[in-house]
């Protein structure tokens, strides 16, 4: 009977070790909205607090050469979902164009690996009427905005969840200007900040889904202007308490609710880290967090008032590195090292190939990413040949980084044989020394690159396409 017993308990410990070791990793991926590179602490901010967030790259991995998916909110969004740079993937710029159903996305392939998938913040890749909203597009659960436009409304009446909407105790009027502009008002009584009700939501999920594995969206709107009222809020947060520095009382009422922005973002991610810890997920857990694109200067915010775009050049809508070069910290305790950083230079939509080869499912062939599990874990990473993105406002622009060299082609829109600046980003990251002249064979190159990379795309192209159609 003893032994009987012992086979028995022996058989139950090997059970739970095997489904353990099978168990597959949860993925959380957490995403601002216009944050610069130079906006966190371990980036080299020097005035806002971003404990949080400093905290967790010193528990795992801070990335330096990781760009997003485009310069502006949708594109880069679609970049990130798809696995397609913007180039190839279905939306390409800030216009009312959905993913199509034929469109695969990384939620619908964790969703056949045996994921769960929730999403909560700010979408921009398809209205609710469209084949392009988030329930159908692979999230099992989504509560936020649809529309990019809209989420400039920090306040709203109401917001969705799922293909319902939830109104909320914010009381709204609307005036021509706000309606005509598609961001639902303007908030007279502003009782519920919707990046509070993201992170309620993304907390309640962990915890209904601790025992599955999950996939966790999580596209704050943090710290874009809130364009509804036309200048930043401070969210309820007593800024300078918060920072603790004597200067703040010199900072205009703009750049204050700037900083309380961050600061609150940096917050929200420390109480999901938090979450975590207390609900034994850290060591099965990865949760990676970025920016959508750089820095702006809406609202009355100066971008430089913080130095947001850090060393690089450029913002929000440039091609050049302070555009869409963004933080980049992925944290994994007993899988990725403490306090390392990588160099590897990777963009939004190698994030497809990653969680494809953490689930354990294939990606399909026709992406452009590739995975960077291998960099995350310090181990040999395999390289891009080429990162590659277009741009339809400001006259079109396109560009690539090759190794250590970035092109930068402005004009397109006119002229799609527009000279190419060239300049070595590694030694030389604000791009203030043009050596396209020193270098014609790279120039060359990369000229072949951006005519390789951009398939034409009916919802977006360059006019000299449009000419050569007629």
């Amino acid at each position: 009977m003893k032994y009987a017993a012992c086979l028995l308990g022996m058989f139950l410990l090997f059970s739970c070790t095997e489904e353990k070791q099978e168990r597959k990793p949860n993925i959380i991926f957490i995403l601002a909205d216009d944050l610069g590179y130079g906006d966190l602490g371990c980036y080299g901010q020097k005035q806002i607090l971003t404990p949080f967030l400093d905290q967790m790259a010193k528990e795992g991995i801070l990335f330096t050469n990781h760009y997003a998916g485009s310069t502006v909110c949708a594109p880069s969004r679609s970049a990130l979902i798809t696995g397609k740079h913007t180039g190839q993937t279905r939306v390409r710029g800030n216009a009312k164009v959905p993913l199509l159903a034929e469109d695969t996305t990384v939620a619908e392939l964790m969703k056949q690996a045996g994921y769960v998938t929730g999403m909560f913040g700010k979408w921009g890749l398809g209205e609710v009427t469209s084949t392009g909203q988030p329930n159908d597009q692979g999230f099992d659960e989504f509560v936020g905005y649809l529309s990019q436009v809209r989420a400039h409304n920090a306040y709203p009446e109401w917001i969705w969840q799922n293909k319902d909407t939830v109104k909320l105790d914010n009381v709204v009027k609307y005036v021509t200007e706000t309606y005509a502009a598609g961001i639902g008002g303007i908030a007279t009584e502003k009782n519920t900040h919707t990046q509070n009700i993201f992170t309620a939501k993304a907390i309640e999920f962990i915890e209904a889904k601790k025992d599955s594995a999950f996939f966790l969206y999580v596209p704050y709107t943090l710290p874009h202007a809130n364009n509804e009222a036309r200048h930043f809020d401070a969210i309820g947060m007593e800024t300078p308490k918060l920072l603790g520095y004597d200067t703040i009382a010199s900072w205009n009422d703009t750049e204050k609710a700037f900083a309380s922005a961050v600061t609150c973002l940096d917050s929200d991610v420390g109480k999901i880290l938090s979450k975590l810890k207390e609900l034994n997920l850290n060591e099965n857990t990865l949760v990676i967090f970025t920016s959508d694109n750089g820095p702006h200067h809406e609202g009355g915010h100066d971008d430089k008032f913080f130095n947001s775009s850090g060393l690089l050049r450029g913002t929000k809508r440039d091609v050049y590195d302070g555009g869409f070069r963004e933080p980049f910290i992925a944290r994994w305790p007993g899988k990725i090292q403490p306090g390392t950083t990588s160099d590897h230079t990777s963009a939004f939509w190698d994030f497809m190939p990653t969680a494809c080869e953490l689930a354990g499912v294939k990606p399909p062939s026709d992406i452009n990413g590739k995975s960077y599990l291998n960099a995350l874990l310090g181990k040999p990473q395999e390289k891009h040949d080429y990162l590659y993105w277009e741009f339809y406002e400001q006259g079109g622009k396109q560009a690539v980084r090759l190794d250590q060299w970035k092109g930068v082609r402005l004009g397109v829109q006119a002229n799609p044989d527009a000279p190419i600046e060239l300049y070595d980003v590694v030694a030389d990251p604000g791009e203030t020394n043009n050596v396209a002249d020193q270098n014609p064979e790279v120039v060359r190159r990369i000229n072949g690159i951006m005519v390789e990379a951009h398939v034409f795309s009916p919802d977006f192209n360059f006019e000299f396409e449009n000419k050569a159609v007629q």
